[in-house]
């Protein structure tokens, strides 16, 4: 479980450059080389199947950026919160860095569940 989370982190963070954190949510070809960049830690814990759902969920999460619309699921079904507008993710006056964080969170959690239960069933 440690070798998933330390994969994680350099495949997320150290290996990823910064064209691809800015780009990765504008070009399918900056998420598709972040993906790619970001599953070479895997190599070494996950069998092939597990990989190759790692690498495409993880360009499919960032590009479309799906951390904000399970955020917006997630403030309107469980907080109450309607948004006004399509860039409303929590309600005004929420601090930027709050909102900021939790959606890194969200986007991090996703991230994580998919490695582990990829590498847990797909040998």
């Amino acid at each position: 479980m440690y070798e998933q989370l330390l994969a994680h982190l350099v495949g997320d963070y150290v290996l990823q450059s910064h064209n691809m954190a800015i780009n990765k949510t504008k070009s399918n070809w900056w998420a598709v080389y972040h993906g790619i960049m970001y599953s070479l830690p895997f190599i070494f814990i996950a069998s092939p199947n597990a990989l190759f759902v790692i690498a495409f969920t993880h360009v499919v999460i960032d590009r479309l950026r799906l951390a904000v619309y399970v955020t917006k699921a997630k403030n309107y079904l469980f907080g109450g919160f309607n948004p006004q507008s399509l860039e409303e993710i929590y309600p005004q006056g929420t601090p930027e860095y709050i909102s900021f964080w939790l959606l890194i969170l969200a986007d991090q959690t996703m991230h994580l569940l998919i490695n582990y239960f990829s590498i847990l069933y797909l040998k």
